[in-house]
Order: structure tokens, then C-alpha cells, then sequence
């Protein structure tokens, strides 16, 4: 078998992994599978390369390149290990969308290779080889920036509200305007200013497009980056003339996008403004409002409302993560379990800052899977509910978003614990949530607040029972 038949059937073996890894990792039963797939997938693509470098150096005598290659791979690995074992649940969502951003930026740095190496091509593929190098460019820079101002909006280390631009919907749409313009221009005339003015229009706009949109809706945004991701790899894919990296990057760019089409369904916006950046709606102060006193809890309270309850269901969201507390929740539900109490778990599309954060959290936690029901299972439960108990969530069970229209989070679907008997919101504060949008279920009749960090309260419950 020669090195090149090896390699093709190593990367179809590969892109096989990777559709069953996908495909594994659609259901919680067999999500670990998925994993090991996608690593054997992984693996298997990364010795194939390795071994295709090391016979053309062998062939070439050049050397260098099989050592650069070696070197990188190693560095990477060594970061990535290091990064994979000291990163928290909590960071997980900012260490995603700084790793978009690394494809992003191989996106461009392939494009620009593309163009300097200058590869000797027939006349017929001339243009269509200066239009992938121009698309790529501009689809990897895209995918950078927008990947940095996510990282830097869940890291906190920037501010979570919308950047309100003046006509900003028509800047986006200026900018796309003038890359069709500028790639029709370099596929006739390849001028270096050219590959550089795209290079810059896309790292505008791709700040420019996350920048635009608010806290509330970032967990969409990681979700539609992973699909620019997977576009910005298949884009390098024909410029490198690698199939595997074509396969890889269409299921990346395909599975997002749709994972961002469902997300948006569940929270009533619009796809096309993902895409465009388009929404993002400036929140108004959270203290504007004056919706009365709350009231609180103590844990012992909470105790004998849970003990005296028929039926419980817990909806945990980014407080529940940040608190670790996942581990005391089960073995509260356990105990509530065994003193006869139907226990359930309600979770939002969006709740936390990464689809299926808390789904992961709670299967960490070896919470039954049966008992753990999405927004659209438990909601129509929820008005013959004794207690809901709301850990750490908030945008997520804000009744604004179904009864005030001026609220920013206004028609984004939430789960309605104030349909029942008692609501226990376990909070540090009565500060507003990650969408700056105050609660006005913190204000109820029928809601009690547990302030503190949710696993010591949790654990106080516990005691208590």
C-alpha cells in the first residue's frame, strides 16, 4: 500500500469516527461513546498526517517542515492536557469560544499561504483557487474576533450588554456588501492591499457582530461561532486539498448552525439575526422597576416545604455551576426520592452559558437521566408543582420575558415556576442576572429567597432533613 492510499483510507476510517461521534453524542446513554469516537477519530487523522509528512521529508530531504510539524503537536497537546485538567465547568464556555477563535485564525493564516506560496494551477482554476484563498480569509477572520469578544463577554472581562452602534444593522450589512465587492475584484486583479482589506473588514465585523449582541443571548452565539468554525476549517480544507478537513469542517459548520437554528427556536428569535448579529436590545437599569419587598427562607424552611411537598422539580442554571453544587443537589433528590417525593429537574434550552451545561453537570453528578426533562417536557407540569426550586437560574425563569413586552428578554420562552405552589430561588443576591434583566419572580407571593452559596445551603437542607 503506498503512503497516499494509507492516508486516504485513514481519513475516510476518521471522517466514519466522526459522524458516529456526532451522531453518539445526541443522546445522553451514549454521549461517553461519542466521546472516544471523536478522540479515536482525532487520533487517527493526526498519526495519518504525521506519517504523510514524514515520507515527503523522507522523499524531499526537508526536514524542517517534519520538525516544525512534531513541534507543534506537541505544544498544542502539552497545552491542551494542562488546559483540559485544570479548567472548571464553569470556564468551560469561555475556553470553547477561545478555541473557535484558534480555528478562526488557521483559517486566515491558511488563506494567506494560499496566496503567498503562489501554487502553480491550470488557467480554468486560477479564480476559483483566488476566490477560496479570499473566502477563507474572510469567513476564518470572522469566526477570530467574534470568538474573542465571546471569550471576553462570559469571562466577564467585558461588559455583557449589547454594543449599540448607530445603524449597526446597516454597518453589517455595508460590510457584507463590500466583500462581495472585494472578492469579485480579487478573483480579476490579485493586489496584496485587497487580501489585506479583507483581512481587516473581517475582523471588524466579527467584532462588530458579537459585540452587538447581549448576555442573554451568548449561549446562542458559542453555538453559531462553532459552526463558523467548522466553515472556516472546510474553507481551509480546499486550500490545503485535504478531504478529511472538508468532511470534518461540513459537519462542524452544518451540526452548529442547526444546533443554533433549534436554540433559536426555543428562545423566539430570529436565525438570520444570529447570523447578522441583529439583535441585542440595551437593558434597562434593573433597580428602574419597584416591584415591592422580597421574602426569605431559611434552610430549615425550606426543609419542611420540601418535606410536606408531593412534587419537586429543581431548575438549576449558571449559579448551580459557579457554586459546584451539583453533587449535594443529588443527594438531596435522592433523599426526597426515598421519602416518597417525585422529584424532576426542568432545564432551559439555554440555561447556563453552553447548550447541555447543565445536562452534563447534573449526569457528573449521577443524577437518573429519566428524572432530567427539557423546558417543553416539564412546563406544562409546573402549575400542579408543590415546590420548584430555582438554583442559580434567572434570565431563564424571568416572567418579563412572557409579560412585559419592553424587557429585553421580551418572547424568549422561559420555564414558568410562578405557576407554582411555592417557588424557592436559591441567589447571593438580589442582583439582576447575566442579561442585566431584574426578576420580578424575586418579588412574588409565592417566592422565597435562600441567599448564600447554593452547595452550602443545599448541604444546610440536607442537614436539616
Amino acid at each position: 500500500m503506498t503512503i497516499d492510499a494509507f492516508v486516504g483510507a485513514a481519513y475516510i476510517v476518521a471522517a466514519l469516527l466522526f459522524i458516529l461521534s456526532l451522531a453518539s453524542l445526541s443522546r445522553h446513554e451514549s454521549a461517553r461513546a461519542g466521546v472516544v469516537y471523536g478522540i479515536a477519530g482525532m487520533t487517527i487523522a493526526l498519526v495519518a498526517t504525521v506519517a504523510l509528512t514524514v515520507a515527503d521529508a523522507w522523499s524531499t530531504g526537508a526536514f524542517l517542515g517534519l520538525g516544525l510539524l512534531v513541534a507543534a503537536v506537541l505544544v498544542g497537546a502539552a497545552i491542551g492536557l494542562w488546559r483540559a485538567r485544570v479548567v472548571e465547568m464553569t470556564g468551560m464556555p469561555e475556553l470553547i469560544a477561545l478555541l473557535h477563535s484558534f480555528v478562526g485564525l488557521a483559517a486566515v493564516l491558511v488563506g494567506w499561504n494560499g496566496y503567498l506560496a503562489h501554487p502553480e494551477l491550470a488557467p480554468e482554476l486560477v479564480g476559483i483557487h483566488n476566490a477560496e484563498v479570499f473566502i477563507g480569509i474572510f469567513i476564518g477572520g470572522v469566526t477570530f474576533t467574534g470568538s474573542i469578544v465571546a471569550y471576553l463577554k462570559l469571562s466577564a472581562r467585558m461588559s455583557s450588554a449589547p454594543l449599540m452602534l448607530p445603524g449597526k444593522n446597516g454597518l453589517n450589512v455595508g460590510a457584507l456588501v463590500a466583500f462581495v465587492a472585494l472578492t469579485v475584484w480579487f478573483v480579476n486583479d490579485q493586489q496584496l492591499w485587497l487580501l489585506i482589506a479583507v483581512t481587516v473588514l473581517a475582523f471588524a465585523l466579527g467584532w462588530h457582530l458579537v459585540a452587538s449582541i447581549g448576555g442573554g443571548d451568548m449561549p446562542v452565539v458559542v453555538s453559531m461561532l462553532n459552526s463558523y468554525s467548522g466553515w472556516a476549517a472546510a474553507a481551509a480544507g480546499f486550500l490545503l486539498n485535504n478531504d478529511l478537513l472538508i468532511v470534518t469542517g461540513a459537519l462542524v459548520g452544518s451540526s452548529g448552525a442547526y444546533l443554533s437554528y433549534v436554540m433559536c427556536k426555543a428562545m423566539n428569535r430570529s436565525f438570520l439575526s444570529v447570523i447578522a448579529g441583529g439583535f441585542g436590545i440595551a437593558a434597562p437599569f434593573a433597580d428602574d422597576t419597584e416591584y415591592g419587598e422580597h421574602r426569605e427562607i431559611t434552610a430549615e424552611g425550606a426543609a419542611e416545604m420540601l418535606v410536606a411537598a408531593g412534587s419537586v422539580v429543581i431548575t438549576p442554571g449558571y449559579g448551580m455551576a459557579v457554586a459546584q453544587a451539583q453533587y449535594p443537589v443529588a443527594d438531596l433528590v435522592h433523599r426526597l426520592r426515598e421519602r416518597g417525593v417525585d422529584v424532576r429537574f426542568g432545564i432551559h434550552p439555554v440555561a447556563g452559558r453552553l447548550p447541555g451545561h447543565m445536562n452534563v453537570l447534573l449526569a457528573e453528578a449521577k443524577v437518573p437521566y429519566d428524572i432530567v426533562l427539557s423546558m417543553d417536557e416539564i412546563n406544562d407540569d409546573l402549575a400542579s408543582t408543590s415546590v420548584v426550586l430555582v438554583i442559580g437560574a434567572n434570565d431563564t425563569v424571568n416572567p418579563a420575558a412572557a409579560e412585559d413586552p419592553g424587557s429585553p428578554i421580551a418572547g424568549m420562552p422561559v420555564l414558568k415556576v410562578w405557576e407554582a405552589e411555592n417557588v424557592i430561588v436559591f441567589k447571593r443576591s438580589m442582583a439582576a442576572g447575566y442579561a442585566g434583566v431584574q426578576n420580578p419572580l424575586f418579588f412574588r407571593d409565592n417566592a422565597s429567597m435562600l441567599f448564600g452559596d447554593a452547595k452550602q445551603r443545599v448541604e444546610d437542607i440536607i442537614a436539616a432533613l
